[in-house]
């Protein structure tokens, strides 16, 4: 039965995608987007149904792949506790933000094409968190990339969109051929791609700080920084926002950003082998978070305000990962995608009531207009900055603060700390410039709507059940997830560190009230100028990276693309392409359809020939004795 319910929750957004795909627009809008939602909530309840029958891990085998030698990957499904947590986050959340995008997507055009790609998306994640081999995660992996693509760019016919689609689509790909290469490495020292034997013999092939140990963590870590986008493969989030907000929801708490927490989490073992390159995944999680949470201070659109939080948030993962936390990384997953989806959802009910703006400074005054939205706001941005007891988010940071306290790392721990203070700031700058003061804009006057409760008002409803302490609860406890985990766990110290990350988030709130409510005037002010406005700038382009990448790589390869194109070995190539064309356009304008024209060719030709001959014979004057 364990098996049977695992298929199910693997195949039906597949079975999903298929009918949406072939169907070729004709099932209509209202039975794509049921078949759509259908599929996946078909496939929650089959998780919901594995996770009631789990006692221990098991895998089997659908079916034989490939059979190269001794190289034979299957086709197979291995499910223990982190893949449970991960197909629960997968097909629950997904199922939620399916059904927002029923009346979100509403009189939209393509919402086939549109289902068929969300459902694509969810199976090919399920694909990369259920399969036995790193080859099979390696296709779900892929998929994923491609998914994001398609979805991204979704509204096509605007350029900036297939832009930015296309921008996600390269700089993800830097980071998957990165872990192309460790997969390599892993099968050329280790024999294998099963995951588990590759846990198995990595602590028997390699000593702790080897050196192909840590190349292959390195790897492995660059393709995690592309999908998750950290720093410095982030820069295509932001962009991402350009899809429907239901896609940015997918991506940022149930599927893509994700897969380079859980990647590193499987291969555990393998960075175990490398301390170093661990404690580097920390150090990039800390800048990543602070980052991003300085951009997101300076954003006016409330899309890429979520979506640097999301890049910090993910930065908490990654720092609980560098110090050997990989379950507090997980359960910050956990909770991270229910928060996360509710502000992105609630954002979406945001937009699309007030015609599509999405501008903080166009908006505000929408709390009793939109009071679901608000109050969406309120819970996901109360587990966001992590409000102490009641808030799902305040327990799964604590985790990953204590771990780094646990662990001697007080730098990170430092970064966390001063990331929470962030988040407040921004978190609260958010919700008040939305939904707080005058109306700026004639577009915000649409109130929600009445009677959509199964599709807009039950999604942000339990999403924000699931933001409280409730989440908490729902976390798997399914055994050990990691058996094997660095450093030792201590409660020294613990309350006194809870109280100071209380302490912060406290004073954070009341520093974002302060400024954003009695001291908006003479904020305005600072940032206009002086050294206010060179910040304000800096943290508003995301610290200039986009412009640095463009000037040091785009700028230069594009240089010598034109340069190259005229090159001397290209123009010898394309030579005989030229000539090739030049008897081509000979023999065309010999062959004009009309027998005289032939027959006096055929005659000029045969007396040609037959002077000729006559030559060499020396028959005729000129030609040889």
């Amino acid at each position: 039965m364990m098996e049977l319910a695992v298929t199910l929750s693997f195949v039906l957004p597949l079975m999903g995608t298929l009918i949406l795909a072939l169907s070729g627009g004709r099932l209509g809008v209202r039975f794509g987007a049921f078949v759509g939602v259908a599929s996946i909530g078909l496939a929650a309840l089959a998780t919901a149904w594995a996770i009631a029958l789990y006692d221990g891990p098991v895998g089997f085998t659908l079916w034989s792949w490939i059979q190269v030698g001794s190289f034979q990957p299957t086709i197979g499904l291995a499910v223990d506790g982190l893949a449970l947590v991960m197909m629960a986050v997968i097909t629950g959340v997904g199922f939620f933000i399916h059904l927002f995008a029923a009346w979100y997507m509403a009189g939209e055009a393509g919402v086939t094409r549109f289902y068929a790609w969300m459902n694509l998306f969810v199976f090919s994640m399920l694909m990369l968190v259920l399969g036995d081999n790193l080859l099979l995660l390696f296709l779900g992996w892929e998929g994923v990339g491609l998914c994001s693509y398609l979805l991204i760019g979704y509204y096509y016919q605007d350029s900036a969109n297939g832009r930015a689609a296309f921008k996600a689509f390269v700089v993800t790909r830097i980071g998957d051929v990165f872990l192309a290469l460790g997969l390599f490495l892993i099968f050329r020292d280790l024999g294998t791609l099963d995951i588990q034997q590759v846990m198995a013999r990595a602590s028997e092939v390699w000593s702790v700080g080897d050196p192909t140990a840590s190349l292959v963590a390195l790897l492995v870590l660059g393709g995690a920084l592309g999908k998750s986008a950290q720093v410095p493969l982030h820069t295509w989030l932001p962009d991402a926002m350009a899809g429907p907000t239901p896609v940015s929801a997918l991506i940022h708490a149930a599927t893509m950003v994700t897969a380079g927490v859980y990647l590193i989490a499987r291969l555990n073992g393998v960075f175990l082998m490398a301390p170093d390159v661990l404690w580097l995944v920390g150090v990039i999680g800390a800048v990543s978070l602070l980052l991003a949470a300085f951009a997101a201070l300076a954003q006016t659109d409330i899309k890429r305000v979520l979506a640097y939080s999301t890049m910090s948030q993910i930065g908490y993962m990654f720092l609980a990962l560098g110090v050997g936390a990989f379950d507090a990384a997980v359960f910050h997953l956990v909770t991270h995608a229910f928060f996360k989806a509710l502000l992105f959802l609630s954002a979406g009910a945001v937009i699309t009531s007030c015609h599509h703006e999405q501008d903080m400074t166009r908006l505000g005054g929408l709390r009793k207009r939109l009071p679901v939205a608000y109050a969406g706001f309120l819970v996901g941005g109360s587990a966001l900055v992590a409000l102490p007891l009641v808030t799902a988010g305040f327990y799964s940071k604590d985790e990953i603060l204590w771990q780094a306290m646990a662990a001697d790392q007080n730098g990170l721990l430092f970064a966390g700390l001063l990331g929470a203070l962030l988040t407040c700031l921004y978190t609260v700058r958010l919700v008040l410039g939305t939904f707080h003061g005058a109306s700026r804009s004639d577009k915000a006057r649409h109130a929600e709507p009445g009677t959509a409760w199964l599709t807009h008002h039950l999604p942000l409803a339990i999403l924000a059940v699931l933001s409280t302490v409730v989440g908490t609860w729902l976390y798997p406890h399914l055994g050990d997830l990691f058996p094997v985990a660095p450093g030792e766990r201590t409660e020294t110290g613990h309350t006194l560190l809870q109280l100071l990350a209380i302490g912060t988030v406290v004073a954070g709130l009341a520093l974002a009230l302060w400024l954003f409510l009695k001291r908006a005037d003479w904020l305005r002010q600072q940032t206009a100028r002086g050294v206010g406005a060179f910040l304000w700038t800096l943290w508003h382009q995301a610290w200039g990276f986009d412009a640095f990448y463009d000037r040091v790589l785009v700028q230069p390869w594009q240089l010598l693309v034109r340069l190259l194109r005229y090159d001397l070995i290209n123009l010898t190539i394309n030579l005989v392409a030229v000539l090739a064309r030049l008897f081509n356009g000979a023999l065309v304008r010999a062959q004009t359809g009309r027998v005289r024209g032939y027959a006096t060719a055929m005659i000029l030709g045969a007396t040609v020939i037959l002077l000729a001959l006559a030559m060499v014979q020396g028959i005729v004057p000129g030609g040889a004795p």
